[in-house]
């Protein structure tokens, strides 16, 4: 038999060998919200680099990032529903369709009775949507992508039939669209950063100040933040807020282990007294009243009218945010942000599409740079080529063609999470039938 070894009273414990994951070791060591905070400064930074060398002012404005805030909430929501129904072990393709869901009664419900009152109808439209979903799947078996591909078809479905019987007849509306959205949901200036008033006082504008002063980052994050706190709709802000409280249920309280436990291992959560069926009920019509609040945001905050095809695809682009986010809400809220920033850069202006070509291609360095200090050869070999091109490409140019720049958000997207090696880790029993009984 071996003696147990005794550590060494005064001796020098070995040295362990360096590590080329420092620092991915030290960000785990931050919580979600403190790494997004940093990784989003160091992307400010990139932004500031890429704004000087190319002289596109519009890449750090306040009037960007406030488009980008409006563009980013509905797929915020569709990713923050994805996480809540994931975690639970249930796939939900149906994102796009619960959305649509809640275009249509977000709508409907503001032109009948108030904005306000649309929303909370809107997200009940897309629970509906979620209660189908969770029925179908947990209930009866059915696969969960075919189930979510036909909650897709139905909303668009349903969407056009209530349209026909409630729109064509005298109302403005018509099959493809609600009649127009008079009353409007407050929105705010945040006093001191974003002037505004208090109890008739005028604050001073502090962000819109230091954006004024040119300086070489700071005045770019003040521009940047300055859109995320002037003329803020509430509905916004409640959105905004939404992803804080998600991280807090799902990791600091009873229910969210419960919920959690259903979808990393149901049977053994079964064995502890776990009611597994309600709680993957409940996170599937959380996550279709999540995606419903994003589509009542469509039609009631980033416009005043629902129209057929509204949602553009975003439940979909909600799915790959919550990948791109390790299914954590604050990673979900980081994916839809970038896609919201992209997009809000095509739509504004031309220059900044092309000065993206820039960003991206310092992105591609900095991962370069990442893979090369891992020691990830290839990895650093294909990222930096990328890069290169890129670089090339926005040298040789002066513009964007037209048939890319509608595309931007999505290449963007897709380059980012190519180049994001992260080590994502889904729900281990995500996407996997469960049926009562299991455990035993």
């Amino acid at each position: 038999m071996t003696a147990p070894t005794e550590p060494v009273v005064g001796a020098e414990a070995p040295l362990a060998p360096a590590s080329p994951d420092r620092g991915p070791a030290l960000l785990a060591m931050l919580s979600p919200a403190q790494r997004v905070i940093l990784l989003s400064l160091g992307g400010v930074l990139l932004l500031s680099i890429t704004r000087a060398l190319a002289d596109a002012d519009q890449l750090t404005s306040a009037g960007t990032s406030s488009a980008a805030l409006r563009l980013a909430i509905p797929i915020g929501m569709a990713a923050l529903g994805g996480v809540f129904c994931e975690r639970s072990g249930i796939i939900n393709i149906g994102l796009e369709g619960m959305m649509i869901l809640g275009t249509w009664f977000g709508a409907w419900g503001a032109w009948q009775f108030g904005p306000w009152e649309g929303i909370a109808i809107g997200i009940i439209g897309g629970a509906v949507g979620g209660l189908i979903h969770a029925l179908a799947t947990v209930s009866f078996g059915v696969d969960q992508i075919v189930s979510g591909v036909a909650i897709n078809i139905l909303g668009l479905g349903i969407a056009r039939y209530l349209s026909v019987i409630t729109y064509t007849e005298g109302t403005g509306g018509g099959a493809n669209q609600s009649p127009q959205i008079v009353d409007k949901i407050s929105t705010i200036d945040v006093p001191l950063l974003a002037g505004g008033t208090v109890l008739g006082w005028t604050s001073p504008d502090l962000l819109g100040w230091l954006d004024h002063q040119d300086l070489f980052f700071i005045s770019d994050l003040a521009g940047l933040l300055q859109g995320f706190v002037a003329d803020v709709s509430l509905v916004t802000l409640l959105a905004v807020a939404l992803f804080p409280l998600a991280t807090w249920i799902l990791w600091r309280t009873r229910f969210g282990l419960r919920l959690r436990s259903a979808g990393e291992n149901p049977a053994a959560a079964e064995s502890l007294g776990v009611a597994v069926y309600k709680m993957k009920y409940l996170a599937v019509v959380i996550s279709g009243g999540l995606a419903g609040l994003g589509g009542a945001y469509l039609s009631l905050v980033a416009s005043n009218i629902y129209r057929e095809g509204q949602t553009n695809g975003r439940g979909f682009i909600g799915l790959a945010a919550m990948i791109f986010g390790n299914w954590r809400p604050f990673g979900a809220a980081a994916g839809s942000g970038l896609f919201g920033f992209a997009d809000a850069l095509q739509l504004r202006n031309a220059d900044a599409v092309h000065a993206l070509l820039l960003f991206v291609a310092l992105i591609a360095g900095v991962f370069a740079i990442r893979a090369v200090l891992r020691r990830h050869w290839v990895s650093a070999a294909i990222t930096s080529a990328a890069g290169a091109g890129f670089l090339t490409w926005y040298l040789t140019s002066e513009e964007v063609p037209s048939q890319f720049t509608s595309f931007t958000p999505h290449v963007v997207t897709l380059l980012v999470l190519g180049f994001a090696t992260q080590r994502l880790r889904p729900p281990a029993r995500v996407g996997t039938p469960y049926r009562k009984g299991e455990a035993h």
